[in-house]
């Protein structure tokens, strides 16, 4: 009878220990908040967990924190749900260094305990939608006309998306799979005439690549064979003429084609919007190219990196490697509105031919910004030690205490943000 009563007690503690166990991380919708002693049991509990990498003194962790708080219930309910949690990497340096985080936030998210760094939007409506991709299906099967149209619109605009008509599910399960991170992939088994003309398309098998976010989209016809689908893939991940900006510069890191940037004085305005439409036809031309543009009026920093400055005449083009070399062709620096489309086509045949200047970008290298973490801590100190000197200097002449606007961190970080500024050029490649 002790025997069975010291297993009953052992039952009954076993339980009582799984109980706790299965409580100690809530799913009602709150933003967990881990450590080092909970971290490694809290990814192992959750198939899907997004993970705040924060410091309690950065603006942008501030500003993100209560998008996070309305988006963890709605994620908390979904079929498959993805927890947020969030982790102060400032104080818990050793999971910083773990998962090498070299700046707030940094966001991953980690799927059956592998983290993937997040690049996506931060508000909390499209950081939903953004993370639903990542428990969707690698290929959606659509059997109907009304499915396709579902399939399209609650896809949302930041991911490009592939349909394949009358396509065997096989010929692209492994390639979604590889680009999942980056494109939803779909396959029709049943449409109608209308939904033909809707995609422009005229026969099957096809593969159509849509762009909703700017209006684009391309058919692939075959050959269905791994190299040249994969090709057409790869390069329908970006539309025709992109944007550079802190996010898509991000986005081509895993891309190697060089990137024919055309750097204008404000890509918003008329005279700009016309010569994009022309670079697109350039484009389509050359897919072993990414075609991008960037304003100095929206990333003056990125600009001046190429040579510009107030005397250069803009438009100018060059072909960047994405690194730390870019090409000026010989003779075609810029581009005047006397038959834009012709001057571009010069362009490419002369970079082609070899007709060229290489040239490094100004700025940082690109280890200095991955390794940005260090170098602003460093940064920091040394401006504190500075400061602390001439504090020192100051009460020695009995000159009078002023009270400042800024405490010492502050200003370390006022005094650095220039430079973090130019750093992202190169940097947010290899972020």
């Amino acid at each position: 009878m002790r025997i069975i009563g010291l297993f009953v007690v052992l039952i009954v503690f076993s339980h009582s220990s799984w109980i706790c166990s299965s409580h100690q991380f809530p799913t009602d919708g709150t933003v967990l908040e881990l450590n080092e002693s909970n971290f490694d049991e809290a990814i192992s509990a959750f198939d899907y967990i997004f993970v705040d990498f924060y410091a309690p003194w950065c603006g942008h962790c501030k500003r993100l924190a209560p998008e996070l708080d309305k988006a963890a219930p709605v994620l908390a309910g979904l079929k498959d749900p993805i927890i947020i949690a969030k982790v102060d990497a400032d104080k818990y340096t050793r999971l910083a260094s773990k998962y090498e985080i070299d700046g707030y936030p940094t966001l991953k998210i980690f799927m059956h305990g592998v983290p993937t760094d997040y690049y996506g939007p931060r508000k909390a409506d499209l950081l939903v939608r953004f993370l639903k991709k990542f428990v969707a299906p690698d290929v959606a099967i659509l059997n109907s006309d009304s499915a396709i149209s579902h399939f399209v619109e609650s896809a949302g605009t930041h991911f490009p998306l592939f349909v394949g008509f009358g396509l065997d599910e096989s010929l692209i399960s492994d390639l979604a799979i590889k680009y999942k991170k980056k494109a939803w992939f779909s396959v029709a088994k049943d449409f109608s005439e209308d939904i033909m003309v809707l995609y422009d398309f005229d026969k099957v098998p096809a593969l159509v690549a849509l762009h909703p976010g700017y209006n684009e989209q391309s058919i692939f016809y075959g050959p269905f064979e791994d190299k040249f689908l994969e090709d057409f893939i790869k390069q329908s991940l970006f539309p025709l003429a992109l944007p550079i900006n802190e996010e898509t510069l991000k986005s081509l890191k895993y891309d190697d084609r060089k990137i024919v940037l055309t750097i204008m004085e404000d890509e918003a305005d008329d005279k700009s919007k016309e010569l994009i439409k022309i670079m697109k036809a350039a484009a389509s031309a050359n897919r072993d190219f990414v075609f991008g543009y960037v304003g100095v009026k929206q990333w003056q920093d990125f600009a001046e990196s190429f040579e510009v400055n107030k005397k250069t005449l803009l438009p100018k083009m060059v072909v960047w490697d994405g690194n730390e070399e870019y090409f000026s062709v010989i003779g075609l620096d810029s581009i005047t509105e006397e038959d834009p489309g012709s001057q571009i086509t010069r362009f490419l045949e002369g970079y082609k031919e070899g007709s060229v200047i290489q040239k490094q970008i100004s700025g940082p290298t690109l280890m200095g910004y991955i390794h940005s973490l260090i170098g602003v801590r460093s940064i920091y100190i040394v401006v504190f030690v500075v400061a602390v000197m001439m504090l020192i200097l100051t009460i020695g002449k009995e000159e009078p205490l002023r009270v400042g606007t800024r405490d010492p961190a502050d200003q370390a970080r006022g005094s650095t943000s220039a430079a973090e500024s130019r750093e992202r050029l190169v940097a947010d490649k290899e972020d």
